[in-house]
């Protein structure tokens, strides 16, 4: 198992937000805090020039491990933007650094990770299974139709697999979103990216959802979630990232997950691959990012990581 990080430990979600931190500040301090690689990020954060990426990345002694597409998966007028990003973002990761391969791994790096993302009525609904509004059939057929377009188009031309991120606040979050779309996308065609944080937001146990669905599991994401701030902000209407600039997410081992009975789980079945560290916040409280990532990584390396 490798540890990697993502920008969103300090707060790079939107690449318009005029907060964000500098590139290079976030390259620095993953080398810093004992990391190799990392996630590209929103596309347009890191530079689009691969020679400039490549050197820096080198400079760092770091890789990419994923790209992201965090959009609106459902609509089918949003079909080109999505196969651009798409076409865009392989095309860049592809020529950078490659991650290191493990034996026993199922599928080598880097990925392409897809998350559905841009809806009010879900975004203020996160982490409320009960009230939070479902797709209709024929919006669901056509989440499901592109997320196939992206995966076949990241597959064939570059030879990226392709994992799908349920996220709260978009339409693919509890449990029974991620049982359908399970069902509905074969595992030829994307695997999962679980993330232990969103997981446990949406209502589920990390473990047992962990073991469910392990035969389609590619990729880790790992968070730890503040159960004060958690209640508190599950009483308010807010949306996610809000609750996020709040603190509701903290570092690995300060929160309610049990990330000892997770080891356990990932040792049993022998899992090789990546697991990358997130923390999201708001990109103004970037002060303590070395400090947390830091001490993530050194929980994580008690309990056997």
């Amino acid at each position: 198992m490798t540890l990697t990080c993502a920008p969103c430990c300090w707060g790079v979600d939107d690449v318009n937000n005029p907060h964000l931190p500098a590139w290079r500040q976030v390259l620095t301090e993953a080398a810093q805090a004992g990391f190799g690689g990392l996630e590209l990020g929103p596309y347009g954060y890191m530079p689009r020039d691969v020679d400039l990426l490549t050197a820096e990345l080198r400079h760092s002694g770091l890789f990419i491990v994923a790209g992201t597409i965090f959009d609106d998966l459902v609509s089918l007028g949003n079909r080109q933007n999505l196969l651009e990003q798409t076409d865009a973002i392989c095309a860049l990761i592809r020529q950078l650094p490659t991650p290191p391969a493990s034996p026993g791994q199922r599928y080598g790096g880097p990925y392409l990770t897809v998350m559905d993302w841009g809806h009010d009525e879900r975004d203020f609904n996160a982490g409320h299974s009960a009230r939070a509004p479902r797709l209709a059939p024929e919006q669901w057929h056509n989440m499901v139709s592109n997320i196939r377009a992206i995966a076949a188009l990241a597959q064939e031309k570059y030879a990226i697999r392709t994992v799908i991120h349920p996220h709260a606040g978009g339409y693919i979050e509890f449990a029974d979103e991620l049982h359908r779309i399970v069902s509905d996308i074969d595992n030829d065609t994307a695997g999962l990216c679980l993330d232990t944080g969103h997981l446990m937001y949406a209502g589920m146990d990390p473990v047992a959802t962990l073991q469910r669905y392990w035969s389609r599991v590619d990729y880790i994401h790992f968070k730890d979630i503040n159960q004060t701030i958690f209640q508190q902000v599950l009483g308010k209407s807010i949306r996610f990232f809000d609750a996020c600039a709040e603190g509701v997410m903290c570092p690995i081992g300060q929160g309610n997950i049990d990330y000892p009975a997770i080891h356990t789980v990932l040792r049993e079945k022998a899992y090789a691959g990546f697991i990358t560290i997130e923390q999201e916040r708001d990109p103004r409280n970037t002060a303590s990012v070395l400090d947390d990532l830091t001490w993530s990584k050194n929980y994580l390396a008690k309990i056997g990581f």
